[in-house]
């Protein structure tokens, strides 16, 4: 893996269900390839609970931070934690999220796509903008289309809507894409412009 050429490196992203309601699917794509990084892999699925669970990591330490992060929501607005989510456990707190995560993803289709390109990994978060739509900056796919927050989820007791899910480490995005699609779905061509843009 260190030895691929940077041109090489993939990402996962997906288009979730409220991207895909939504109709901007196209308009995903089109930031990606107008960025000169390319789709190599694409599909849409109704994706299963059990896909979505396996997308997920279960280890207490992810968990315990998804509970850290709803906590620090409710500090930071005043919000009492116990009186909504009937817990201040952390790790109890970090489950509940993740089946709202679950449920949220399992709700409608999604579109998987594996983006290759010079750091496609940061690229792509970098036109996705950042998690939480409601500070992520303009001229992001998350900053133009979505105005959904932490504060919002949480009191209703759901995921939050922020149209797209792409891999942050080279690590996870190798674990994501082997979760996601088989060798012979992921196909190796040449665009047009490739032997001018570098």
């Amino acid at each position: 893996m260190a030895n691929r050429s940077p041109r090489e490196e993939q990402t996962l992203v997906l288009v979730k269900p409220d991207g895909v309601k939504r109709g901007l699917i196209g308009e995903v794509i089109r930031r990606i390839e107008q960025r000169g990084l390319k789709i190599v892999g694409l599909q849409m699925i109704w994706a299963s609970g059990r896909d979505i669970d396996d997308h997920y990591p279960k280890d207490e330490a992810w968990l315990k931070r998804l509970g850290e992060k709803t906590k620090s929501t409710y500090d930071k607005y005043g919000y009492d934690m116990q009186d909504e989510l009937g817990t201040t456990d952390l790790l109890e707190v970090g489950t509940m999220v993740r089946s709202w995560l679950i449920a949220f993803m399992t709700s409608g289709p999604v579109v998987k796509m594996v983006v290759q390109g010079v750091h496609a990994i940061d690229m792509v978060r970098k036109i996705a903008g950042h998690t939480l739509p409601s500070v992520a900056d303009m001229g992001t796919v998350r900053g133009d289309y979505s105005v959904d927050s932490p504060a919002a989820a949480n009191k209703e007791h759901r995921a939050i809507h922020n149209l797209v899910h792409a891999s942050e480490t080279p690590e996870e995005a190798a674990h994501e894409i082997a979760r996601w699609f088989t060798k012979d779905q992921v196909h190796t061509y040449k665009r047009s412009e490739e032997d001018i843009q570098f």
